[in-house]
C-alpha cells in the first residue's frame, strides 16, 4: 500500500502568540531590546508575520501587562516560589510572569493560563525539567494571588525604585502614587482628527476629549479602522497633541519641526496651514514619517539630519518645534518597558543634548519667532530645569505663558510659571483604560 501523508497536528490555539510574548519579554527583561524594536521594523520578531491579527493583540496585551504589572507580579511570584525563579531557564521566568498576568488582571480562564505556561516549558530544552514546577506555582496562583496582590496595593510596585523616589521628591508622594496606579491600566487609544471630532467619535464608538482628541477603546490593527485608508485621523495621544497648538495661527508661516518622526505633530503644524520643514536624523523614521503625511495627504519639507548641526536657512524660522530626546517616562503607560530599560543616569546624559538643542533652535529662529519646546519625559531636569537654564543665559528669549483658555480650560495642567505640565493621573475617568495622559511638558518661548 503507497504510504499515507498526514498532516502535522496543528498547534495548541493561543500558543504560538504566548512563544513570541515570551520571547518579547525574555528581550525586555534580559537582552535590552524596547518594544518598538521587537515589534517593528528590520528587528521585529519573525513569527509575527504568522500571527491572525486577535492573536497579535493578545500578544501585545500579554506583554504589555507583565511589564505594567512587573513588581507586582514579582512580589507573588516570590511569595509562592521556594527558592525563586530559576535565573538559568529564561523561558522558565517568562512562562510564570505570562501565566500569573493572566489569572491575576486578564479574561483568560485560569485552567487554559496554566496549561499554556506549562506547555511553553515543556518545549524549551533548557526549561523543561521545571514543567512541573510551573505548573504548582501558576495553581496556586489562580487560589492565593489575588490576596497576595492585594497585600501591596498601596505600595507602587510596579515602578522602579529610583523612578518613584524622583517622583515623589518633585510632585509628592500623594501625586506620585496616583501616578503609578494609573500606570497600571492598559491605555485607551488616542485619534487626532482632521475635522468635526464629534462625529469620528460616534463612528468609531469613542468620545471626544474636553481638548478635541477622540478617544477610544480598541484591541487590534488600526488600519481597518473607518477613516484611516482616507486619511481622516492619524494615532497620537491626547498630551503629545496639545504642544502644536500652543504657536496660535501659524497659516502660511515657516515653521521646522525638529526631532519629527513619526511626524504626528507634523502632521498638526502641516494641517494648520504651516510651511513645515520636518528634521530627523534617522532615514528610516523619516521614511515613515513621508508615509503618514502621504497617507494624511500633507505636506512637508523633510531632511534627513542631526539637528544639532543642521545648518537650516539663513532667513531662519518663524516658529520652532523641539520635541526633544528624553527618557520618555511620560510614556511608560503606553510603553511600559521604559520604566525598565531607563537608568537614573541617562537622565544627565539626554539633559546635555536638550541643551544643544534648544540653544541650535534659538540661532534657527527669526526676531519674533515662537520657539515651542517639549519632552515626554516627568523627570524636571528634561522640561522645567531645561527652559530655566536655557532663560537664564538667553536674554533674547522670553517665556510666554499657556493660558488655560489655549488648552480647553484644563488649569490642572499649567503649571505656576504657565508652562504645560500632564501627569498620567490627569484627565480621570470613572473607567480607568478611558481616564489618563501621557507625562508631557511644554514651554512657548519668543525671541525679542
Amino acid at each position: 500500500m503507497p504510504s499515507q501523508r498526514f498532516a502535522p497536528p496543528s498547534e495548541v490555539p493561543g500558543l504560538a502568540a504566548r512563544r513570541i510574548a515570551a520571547d518579547i519579554v525574555d528581550g525586555v527583561l534580559h537582552k535590552h531590546r524596547t518594544l518598538d524594536d521587537q515589534l517593528d521594523g528590520s528587528g521585529a520578531h519573525p513569527g509575527l508575520k504568522t500571527l491572525a491579527d486577535r492573536d497579535r493583540a493578545l500578544m501585545r496585551r500579554l506583554v504589555a501587562t507583565v511589564l505594567r504589572r512587573l513588581g507586582t507580579l514579582g512580589h507573588v511570584l516570590s511569595r509562592l516560589l521556594d527558592k525563586g525563579i530559576p535565573s538559568e531557564a529564561p523561558r522558565a521566568q517568562s512562562a510564570l510572569l505570562i501565566g500569573a498576568a493572566q489569572i491575576l488582571w486578564m479574561d483568560v480562564p485560569d485552567h487554559a493560563a496554566v496549561d499554556l505556561s506549562v506547555r511553553l516549558v515543556q518545549s524549551d530544552r533548557r526549561a523543561a525539567r521545571y514543567a512541573g514546577l510551573v505548573n504548582a506555582v501558576l495553581r496556586r496562583c489562580a487560589r492565593e494571588g489575588k490576596a497576595l496582590v492585594d497585600e501591596v496595593a498601596t505600595q507602587s510596585l510596579d515602578l522602579p525604585p529610583w523612578l518613584l523616589a524622583r517622583w515623589s521628591a518633585h510632585y509628592g508622594e500623594a501625586t506620585a502614587r496616583d501616578m503609578a496606579l494609573a500606570l497600571g491600566h492598559e491605555p485607551s487609544l488616542d485619534l487626532t482628527v482632521k475635522s468635526d471630532a464629534a462625529q469620528w467619535a460616534s463612528r468609531l464608538h469613542g468620545e471626544t476629549l474636553p481638548t478635541g482628541t477622540v478617544r477610544m477603546l480598541l484591541h487590534g490593527s488600526v488600519t481597518v479602522l473607518p477613516g484611516f485608508a482616507e486619511g481622516q485621523w492619524w494615532v497620537q495621544d491626547a498630551a503629545a497633541a496639545l504642544p502644536a497648538r500652543l504657536f496660535g495661527d501659524i497659516k502660511g508661516k515657516a515653521v521646522a519641526d525638529l526631532c519629527a518622526a513619526p511626524g504626528g505633530k507634523t502632521a498638526q503644524l502641516a494641517q494648520a496651514g504651516a510651511h513645515v520643514t520636518a528634521i530627523d536624523r534617522s532615514p528610516a523614521r523619516v521614511a515613515r514619517l513621508r508615509e503618514n503625511l502621504t497617507r494624511l495627504s500633507l505636506q512637508a519639507e523633510t531632511v534627513v539630519a542631526d539637528a544639532v548641526e543642521w545648518a537650516g536657512p539663513a532667513e531662519g524660522f518663524d516658529g520652532i518645534l523641539i520635541d526633544a530626546p528624553c527618557t520618555s517616562t511620560g510614556t511608560i503607560r503606553r510603553h511600559p518597558d521604559v520604566a525598565w530599560l531607563r537608568q537614573e543616569s541617562d537622565v544627565v546624559a539626554l539633559t546635555a543634548l536638550q541643551r544643544r538643542l534648544l540653544k541650535k533652535s534659538v540661532s534657527l529662529l527669526k526676531p519674533g519667532g515662537t520657539l515651542v519646546y517639549c519632552t515626554c519625559s516627568l523627570e524636571p531636569e528634561e522640561g522645567e530645569q531645561a527652559i530655566a537654564a536655557l532663560l537664564a543665559t538667553e536674554s533674547g528669549l522670553r517665556r510666554v505663558p499657556i493660558d488655560a483658555s489655549e488648552v480647553s480650560g484644563l488649569c490642572e495642567i499649567i503649571t505656576t510659571e504657565g508652562d504645560l505640565r500632564t501627569l498620567p493621573s490627569h484627565l480621570p475617568n470613572a473607567d480607568p483604560k478611558l481616564g489618563g495622559l501621557d507625562g508631557f511638558y511644554a514651554a512657548r518661548l519668543v525671541k525679542s
